[in-house]
């Protein structure tokens, strides 16, 4: 493979260009209610070529590798024909060439398991979650497993090989009684093989146990709070209110946020550290080398309180006269590579959750995310269930709980980070750019914050 793409690239004249071909494993096994909805294997191999002409890109997709030669040339073509109009140029940011080749270890490798094993597993999950309760009026439950194989080389000297594995679960039980609907879920994932999809029973039965005490549990009454996250909203909460804004490509098209997020500006207490890493071990959002060949670095978004970084990709590094950081990702070879987060968290804390509540006569502990949605500054999220917090105790169960706000105003108002960070691989990912689904983990420790706005629904 690599001597093909080799020759290929051989072919350009661009001033840079890099392929980047991918061959993917791909099961997905998921049942709604009693019925088996999806059971699907597949594979599929293509590629996507970049050149850069005088400042500007061209791209070309292709999915058979005999036309590879060929897609070189239309992506120079089209290259030089952007570059007639370009107003300002692209210039990469140097990155030293690499030869290197990634290769994992599984105890069991998914592409090797029969698809009946995965078909079982799955609906073994399936009904424990219809079984646990005659409230249960339906599920869904989704296994899904990918392994993919990455070459990627440059024009610049770069080639790299890597294996990605990627495994996700999510079940999600609807209960219902009478118009009270209530449908939570729990969900894992992990960069690795088949045996992590394996004993997630007791998952499965909290899942199920929650939908249950969701339909006793009274809506939040609104208003302003102090607030408890829990660590998997903590993780929510970094990366879709923080992090997509220090994202670099973001930033360089919007001026008005370029001069609130100014480097060396101070964001919340001295405690708070906010990281995106890319590696942290089993977690989904890892690999070595970005999709454009730059090795991965652990960068501080927020440190000690004050803002320390951006995430970059080598075209934003160079518009900003920074380095890149390793953040170029691509959901599969049909998209170039955009920025996106990796393993987004905030860093641990000193304070026992028992500590946090102590003095609290009355507060919201928020646990999970069910969805949310930012507009630049701005957040409102609705957590997956709450706690009363009353006179130092945790107390009755809440739903219908949204929280909004400013989040900057919010990150000034942490009162105290907890000692308990974890990082939480979920199912799903990251959408941006319509690239949806990219796995990324995020997490941290319970987060308590003063004046949150909280509004219920009835």
């Amino acid at each position: 493979m690599r001597d093909r793409i080799l020759q290929a690239l051989e072919r350009s004249r661009a001033d840079y260009t890099d392929i980047r071909v991918q061959r993917i494993w791909r099961t997905v096994v998921a049942y709604e209610g009693r019925e088996l909805d999806t059971l699907s294997t597949s594979t599929e191999v293509g590629g996507i070529v970049r050149c850069l002409v005088g400042g500007g890109w061209g791209i070309a997709v292709f999915n058979s590798l005999d036309s590879l030669p060929d897609r070189v040339q239309d992506a120079e073509r089209i290259a030089r024909l952007v570059a007639a109009e370009v107003h300002e140029p692209i210039h990469l940011a140097p990155v030293a060439p690499v030869q290197d080749e990634v290769l994992v270890s599984l105890e069991r490798d998914p592409r090797y398991v029969p698809l009946q094993e995965k078909q079982a597993l799955a609906e073994r999950y399936n009904k424990i979650l219809l079984d646990s309760s005659d409230k249960i009026v339906t599920t869904q439950t989704f296994y899904g497993d990918t392994f993919s194989e990455v070459w990627f080389v440059n024009s610049e000297g770069t080639s790299i090989y890597e294996q990605r594995p990627d495994l996700q679960l999510l079940f999600s039980p609807t209960a219902r009684e009478g118009d009270n609907v209530q449908s939570p879920y729990e969900s894992t994932g992990a960069a690795a093989g088949f045996d992590a999809a394996l004993n997630h029973e007791a998952l499965a039965e909290k899942a199920a146990r929650r939908a249950v005490e969701l339909l006793q549990a009274r809506p939040v009454k609104g208003g302003v709070y102090t607030v408890i996250l829990d660590p998997v909203l903590t993780g929510v909460f970094i990366h879709e209110a923080f992090g997509h804004l220090c994202e670099a490509d973001f930033l360089s098209k919007n001026p008005q946020m370029r001069e609130i997020l100014h480097l060396g500006r101070v964001f919340g207490p001295p405690e708070l550290n906010v990281l995106d890493d890319g590696y942290i071990a089993g977690s989904r959002g890892n690999y070595k080398y970005d999709d454009e060949g730059t090795l991965r670095r652990q960068v501080y978004l927020v440190r000690g309180g004050v803002l320390e970084g951006f995430l970059h990709n080598r075209e934003t590094a160079g518009r900003m006269g920074m380095a890149p950081t390793g953040n170029a990702r691509a959901i599969s070879y049909r998209f170039e590579p955009i920025v996106r987060m990796r393993n987004t968290y905030v860093g641990q804390g000193t304070v026992p959750f028992a500590e946090m509540i102590r003095d609290l006569s009355y507060g919201i502990y928020a646990c999970g995310a069910i969805g949310g949605n930012t507009e630049l500054e701005q957040f409102t999220f609705s957590a997956d269930h709450a706690f009363e917090i009353v006179d130092g105790q945790v107390g009755a169960m809440l739903r219908d709980v949204v929280l909004a706000g400013n989040i900057f105003e919010t990150l000034r108002n942490v009162e105290a980070i907890g000692n308990d960070m974890r990082i939480l691989n979920s199912a799903g990912g990251c959408g941006k750019g319509g690239q949806n689904g990219l796995p990324v983990t995020d997490g941290g420790p319970h987060l308590r914050i003063r004046g949150v706005t909280v509004g219920g629904r009835a």
